[in-house]
């Protein structure tokens, strides 16, 4: 497995496979298998791009849900995990330390859609005890890549 390969590709999976031979000093040909055995292997499980929604009419919002959750013997956590995975609102689950147990980042149209959201289905989910919700206002980096810009905080300044 190739890390700085691997590196390469999380910065900009854009990049072409001749520019990635040369920048590791590798042939075209051997980072194209490289690529293909970790595609295979199931160490690169996708490629995405990183979209600024707030600078399209068509935005969206997200919030983290924390989940506090009751384990169930046998399974721990990987039950629940897997089932709110299922849900099409959901961008991403991770099992967390501390507080809460696991972080749902969640999307919808509106904030109320969202809310409805975890209402309905996140808090209902028998091993939930209890969600606490935290709508995203502004993103100034995703996925390593720098969102802020031309776009202006509206919040305004407050001083005494």
């Amino acid at each position: 497995m190739n890390v700085k390969l691997l590196k390469l590709l999380a910065k900009d999976s854009r990049t072409s496979t001749e520019n990635l031979a040369v920048m590791l000093g590798i042939t075209e040909d051997e980072v194209k298998a490289e690529i293909a055995d970790m595609e295979r292997e199931g160490i690169i499980r996708g490629y995405k791009a990183v979209i600024d929604w707030d600078r399209l009419d068509s935005a969206y919002v997200s919030a983290i849900i924390e989940l506090k959750v009751t384990p169930k013997a046998g399974f721990g956590f990987e039950e629940v995990a897997s089932k709110i995975m299922q849900y099409p609102e959901v961008e991403s689950v991770y099992l967390m330390s501390g507080v809460y147990d696991l972080n749902v980042v969640v999307k919808g149209k509106t904030f109320q859609e969202v809310a409805q959201f975890v209402a309905k289905e996140l808090s209902t989910i028998e091993s939930v005890t209890s969600t606490a919700t935290h709508f995203v206002l502004r993103r100034y980096k995703e996925l390593d890549v720098a969102l802020l810009g031309s776009g202006k905080d509206e919040r305004g300044s407050y001083s005494l």
